[in-house]
């Protein structure tokens, strides 16, 4: 990654001297054309990491709800499984961007996320993540961060990282294979979309969710989840019980080529 990067780097400088000279130097008009025609290097994209379903579950259940830090934690991480959100959009959140409502009406509950550049979207909330919100805001006014440290001031993006990774240790034991994967809190954002398209939310719905500006940010989740290929490989596989007929078996294709 670090590699390809420089690489970028490197090229957009080499353009930029390249136009700079030629804007000086006309005789070396040709030589610099050729240099801003130099392209690029493609790369294959890296696959995005997140959890299967056993993985996250273990995650969510690691914190110990019975304590208050514990009770905080796991409502933190469902949060963040629920809405897609980034840890810089955690970390800002205010109680006031929560809509909360109780009972039957549960499922009415949103959350108003501001991401980058200043936009802003709402996201769904599920009962569960209501109910834990609810009690983890519980008397408190309006303009407080949600999510507190122990010294009752906002958690930071950092200490939001600190608290995933801490948890995700934790849950290896249960799901052994996440040892083979490097979490921290945009791999909960990744699982949250894998999972809607697994669901079969549609694309751009998914781009709404979690914020993108553009389609083709979202469409990374298509081209890596290998259950998604599977399930589409198996839509066009071949009944291999099938006998493939010969041509010359086709009385109607025998017919049509007899009056040619």
């Amino acid at each position: 990654m670090e590699n390809r990067q420089l690489h970028h780097r490197l090229l957009a400088a080499i353009h930029a001297l390249a136009s700079f000279i030629a804007e000086r130097c006309p005789e070396y008009l040709d030589w610099c054309a050729q240099l801003r025609t130099v392209k690029s290097k493609r790369s294959a994209p890296i696959p995005v990491c997140y959890l299967e379903k056993p993985e996250i579950d273990a995650l969510l259940d690691a914190p110990n709800p019975a304590t208050r830090l514990g009770n905080r934690d796991r409502a933190l991480l469902l949060f963040m499984y629920n809405s897609g959100a980034r840890a810089d959009e955690a970390a800002k959140l205010c109680i006031d961007d929560l809509n909360l409502h109780s009972g039957a009406d549960s499922t009415l509950s949103s959350v108003c996320l501001h991401g980058k550049g200043g936009k802003s979207r709402i996201c769904p909330l599920w009962a569960s993540t209501t109910a834990i919100l609810k009690n983890l805001v519980a008397g408190r006014i309006g303009e407080e961060p949600v999510f507190l440290s122990r010294r009752s001031e906002p958690l930071t993006r950092f200490g939001i990282h600190e608290i995933v990774t801490r948890y995700a240790k934790a849950a290896m034991s249960r799901a052994p294979d996440m040892r083979k994967k490097r979490i921290g809190p945009h791999t909960i954002r990744h699982t949250t979309a894998t999972h809607l398209l697994r669901a079969g939310v549609d694309i751009n719905t998914i781009r709404a969710w979690l914020g993108h500006v553009s389609i083709n940010t979202t469409n990374i989740y298509a081209e890596t989840d290998l259950q998604m290929k599977a399930k589409a490989l198996g839509l066009c596989a071949v009944d291999s019980k099938r006998s493939a007929k010969h041509w010359r078996d086709n009385p109607d294709l025998m017919s049509f080529l007899a009056h040619i």
